[in-house]
């Protein structure tokens, strides 16, 4: 037994009282331009993305070792309770409010979700019920924070955790989603392409991994250079294949209707994660190395990483080049990764971080009008370098934000509950110290 908590339990009470308090009853639901064939999409899509929370679970859960399969599993499952709830309360309002000098929402815009039942579409989203779209963007925040989690497995607090989670979604994922998708957001004005999450989901998880890998230091069996074996690789294989399955909701779906738009991301999509796939195991083999399950899952995730802020922009072709070479890259930094003392338990930051930073790169070469026609520069490509300079400052800000307020995020949980585990726990494993729990066979 461990010494009772009633503080969480006490802040869902509130919450759950709030609810009674302001239900946010409709007055009246908009049904004029609503489209019924767009919102059938939107809705799938919005499940498709919710599923690559579960597939990241068997992702990371896979490549862990046997004592801490089960942590670092609910670490994703958990974010689906808690990124919820709070999107509700006040995280969809920040990200999607009026916006405040472009840099955030007002929190008091969709309080408790009033107004999202009975409002206008989104401006962006004009054929689908606004609830929709704010369920749709919903599952975008609940991956972000759980895809940090990779880089601190088998040695962080899961209540510390929980903690920085909110923080994190607060203060770090809602502005970012803002200040790129809102149309009075910085980034957005400033004219950076984003198709679904490049800059907001992959390079702000990528730069929070590579500081939490930096604050909480190195596990007890990397300072002494023991190896374990991945817990379970078709664990891995099945959660890449939910990840690449729900990734058409996450590309195609931000296409936000049933249109040729969306067919050209969905093809964008499964192109980029093939080559990526093929990529990162061919390039092993060029190594001397044998063709690995574990390889080619990773690549494919590279690819469907790279390919997202770009998936709306760019032609199928390019897609082929965009995978490839953004799997050789992170291919490369996770090698040098390997190499160096930074423990970044699954390479998220050579994956997603320097994946996104890559695909946000290509989208500011390869964007093109003929695809889009809401891409008003094109990329240098094309003759035109407004785009990639564009891109390439945008870059360097969502990199010093995200890493600098996720470091500061870090010391300021840590100083009201320790992030990290007791020497004695981490020997144990994360299962069974913060759970009770254990795989049959550990």
């Amino acid at each position: 037994m461990q010494k009772p908590s009633y503080l969480p339990l006490a802040l869902l009470l509130i919450v759950s009282v709030l609810g009674v308090i302001f239900p946010a009853v409709p007055k009246g639901i908009v049904t004029e331009g609503i489209n019924s064939g767009d919102t059938a999409w939107m809705l799938v899509s919005a499940a498709l993305v919710l599923l690559m929370t579960p597939g990241l679970a068997y992702f990371y859960g896979g490549m862990v070792n046997n004592k801490n399969v089960i942590s670092t599993m609910l670490q994703s499952f958990i974010a689906m309770g808690v990124i919820s709830i709070l999107w509700v309360v006040v995280g969809f309002s920040l990200a999607f409010g009026e916006s405040i000098g472009g840099f955030i929402g007002n929190p008091t815009t969709f309080f408790m979700f009033n107004g999202v039942l009975d409002g206008k579409p989104w401006p962006l989203a004009a054929t689908v019920p606004l609830v929709v779209f704010a369920f749709f963007q919903l599952k975008f925040a609940m991956i972000t924070p759980a895809l940090v989690t990779g880089s601190m497995a088998e040695r962080v607090n899961f209540k510390s955790y929980v903690l920085f989670m909110i923080l994190f979604s607060l203060i770090v994922y809602t502005p970012l989603a803002h200040m790129t998708w809102h149309p009075d957001g910085f980034l957005f004005k400033l004219g950076v392409l984003d198709f679904a999450g490049g800059t907001v989901v992959h390079m702000s998880a990528g730069w929070a991994a590579l500081a939490g890998a930096l604050y909480l230091k190195r596990r007890k069996s990397h300072m002494e250079a023991s190896y374990f074996p991945p817990a379970n690789i078709p664990f891995v294989l099945l959660g890449t294949g939910l990840l690449w399955f729900g990734w058409f909701g996450f590309n195609a779906g931000s296409a936000v209707g049933a249109t040729p738009l969306a067919a050209s991301a969905f093809a964008t999509t499964n192109t980029a994660a093939a080559a990526a796939g093929l990529g990162w195991v061919l390039f092993d083999a060029a190594k001397g190395k044998k063709v690995s399950g574990l390889g080619f899952a990773i690549g494919a995730v590279v690819g469907l990483v790279a390919i997202t802020p770009a998936a709306g922009f760019v032609t199928i072709p390019t897609s082929i080049f965009i995978g490839t070479v953004a799997s050789l890259v992170s291919n490369t930094v996770a090698h040098l990764r390997t190499k160096s003392r930074l423990d970044d338990t699954l390479d998220v930051f050579p994956c997603h971080g320097v994946g996104g930073m890559v695909g946000m790169l290509m989208t500011g070469i390869f964007a093109s009008k003929g695809v889009n026609s809401a891409v008003v520069d094109e990329g240098l490509a094309f003759g035109d370098t407004k785009l990639f300079f564009i891109h390439l400052m945008a870059l360097v800000i969502v990199s010093v934000f995200a890493f600098g307020a996720s470091y500061l995020l870090l010391i300021i949980t840590n100083a009201i509950l320790p992030l990290r585990v007791s020497e004695e726990d981490e020997k144990v494993g994360l299962d069974v110290s913060q759970h009770d729990e254990f795989l049959v066979d550990a």
